[in-house]
């Protein structure tokens, strides 16, 4: 006969963690970490939420970090002070944005606004700081990873540019 007891003490142990994991796995700045390493960032991670209409962070605001969306709507704002707002993207599950922050100390340069209610992973620079002193290998990596994704953009935000000034 099974013991209701231990099975339910230890039913699910690990189950937030392995939510995280399974999430920032297909994050491409966590691209290529094994499970061990992937664990390691998932401890890094803080919770956040948001509601409907609830900036995550404003234009001109100091940039700490980085979100990961685990659940909700986010749009990527510019223009919301001089009322000429414009929406530059609409993200939601699994996306993720504000990455420049853990590069720069700049300010941002958008507004996120949460448009729905939505649960979000924060990964912010002063925790990559940290783990590139205890762990320079698995730092390197990240940082590699990273600069895929700003030049990635920073391309695809070039390819857009020519488009709109050829009239296409």
């Amino acid at each position: 006969m099974k013991n209701a007891y231990w099975t339910n003490l230890f039913n699910n142990w690990d189950k937030a963690e392995n939510e995280t994991v399974t999430i920032i796995k297909k994050i491409p700045i966590f691209a290529e970490l094994n499970d061990k390493e992937l664990n390691e960032i998932s401890k890094l991670l803080h919770d956040r939420t948001y509601k409907p209409e609830e900036y995550v962070f404003k234009r001109h605001a100091p940039g700490e970090g980085m979100f990961i969306i685990q659940s909700g709507i986010v749009k990527i704002i510019v223009g919301e002070a001089s009322g000429n707002s414009q929406v530059l993207a609409e993200l939601s599950d699994g996306d993720f944005f504000g990455e420049m922050a853990l590069l720069e100390d700049e300010v941002r340069s958008a507004a996120a606004i949460a448009t729905d209610h939505s649960k979000l992973l924060g990964f912010f620079r002063s925790d990559l700081q940290i783990l590139i002193k205890r762990k320079p290998a698995l730092g390197n990596k990240i940082l590699q990873n990273l600069s895929k994704v700003v030049c990635t953009r920073l391309r695809k935000t070039n390819e857009l540019l020519i488009q709109a000034q050829s009239g296409k």
